[in-house]
């Protein structure tokens, strides 16, 4: 890992932790790698800022040669879109009723957008909200590649194709998340599994006489096996900053995580573990019993228990303990719901210089 707890130190009076901390530099590298990257195999990249959720970093992601951008929510659209967003693609697949089809349509005044959808009430409800114009608004039909979570089977995809067109939409392609990849060893088999099932989708949409030009892949576990030939963009997201789950699998090195979480030793009462002040409110439960729920290099520790304000840091018997008032640096598992704990982070880089926040404009855009 990077020396995290010399950057912690050399921060010092400038963390109130809980407290995100970014490291600029590496940031900066993971963004030139992932486009070299797309560039060399000629794909589109288009980052999911679900990571980061900072209208700065998806700014440095388009200037760095990103085609647009990926969002999950409709309130991730309209942070984007009012900072000047030109291309976004809402991966997810939304039933734009309620206020959300008023939404759609206002947002659509700003940006080129396109929609997932993955069934026909989806269809329905965008071809009401566009009702007058409903050309205006890109659908891109959602598959299922392995990993069970949303999607059409992938020789479904035309029939749902030909029912939006029939309603007088316009239908831009396929996408799909292979979210098996995440499983240890699985990287390379659901990227595979991702283009077959894109493949098919292909397939499906052209039986009905609709042209897929977009063939959208995620994700940062399995971009690095996403280059098969039918793909026209990548969809990234964690490989901006990256995490312990990341290097788990053997997506990243240990200098290419850019992101960790200062905490302070609260209480040590004797047991087999001492309280820090990063809890569920901090890092938003991601783990397990088995793996914990951050880990702290630093004094070989793994958070055990989460409380909301409490986390149980377990230690090795016979190691480091650290002591009430030390500060702590946390590798999350999962670096997304991290950045959306909190409304600003602080920047610094590998030799722990301070340089400044950003805001995390689009936190708790969940709807």
């Amino acid at each position: 890992m990077h020396q995290f707890q010399f950057i912690a130190d050399q921060l010092g009076e400038r963390l109130s932790t809980p407290a995100p901390v970014l490291l600029l530099d590496v940031m900066e590298e993971n963004i030139l790698r992932m486009q070299a990257f797309a560039d060399a195999h000629g794909k589109a990249l288009r980052p999911h800022v679900k990571t980061h959720k900072s209208i700065e970093i998806g700014r440095r992601q388009l200037a760095a040669g990103a085609t647009g951008i990926t969002a999950g929510t409709l309130g991730e659209v309209e942070v984007y879109a009012a900072a000047g967003f030109g291309d976004i693609f809402l991966a997810y697949p939304l039933i734009a009723t309620g206020t959300k089809g008023d939404r759609l349509r206002a947002v659509a005044d700003l940006a080129e957008v396109r929609l997932g959808i993955e069934n026909s009430a989806a269809a329905d409800a965008v071809a009401h909200a566009f009702a007058d114009a409903p050309q205006r608004i890109g659908l891109v039909i959602e598959v299922d590649s392995g990993a069970g979570r949303s999607g059409v089977q992938p020789a479904a995809a035309g029939e749902l194709a030909r029912y939006a067109r029939d309603l007088g939409l316009r239908v831009d392609g396929v996408f799909t998340y292979p979210g098996h990849g995440s499983k240890p060893g699985m990287r390379e088999a659901a990227a595979e599994d991702q283009a077959r099932a894109l493949g098919e989708a292909v397939e499906s949409l052209a039986a009905v006489g609709v042209r897929a030009e977009v063939v959208s892949a995620g994700s940062s576990p399995t971009v690095a096996f996403s280059t098969h030939d039918v793909i026209t963009e990548v969809r990234p997201g964690e490989y901006v900053l990256n995490d312990h789950d990341n290097f788990a699998l053997g997506n990243c090195a240990a200098e290419e995580i850019g992101f960790f979480v200062a905490t302070t030793v609260v209480s040590d009462q004797g047991h087999a573990h001492v309280i820090v002040d990063a809890g569920t409110k901090a890092l938003a439960r991601e783990g397990n019993y088995d793996r914990g729920y951050g880990q702290v290099p630093e004094v070989d520790g793994v958070l055990t228990v989460l409380n909301e304000y409490h986390g149980f840091l377990t230690l090795p018997e016979g190691g480091t303990r650290p002591a009430p008032g030390q500060v702590l640096p946390i590798v999350p598992h999962h670096v997304c719901p991290v950045m959306n704990s909190f409304d600003e982070v602080i920047l610094s880089d590998r030799r722990g210089r301070y340089l400044g926040t950003w805001s995390i404009e689009a936190r708790g855009q969940l709807n």
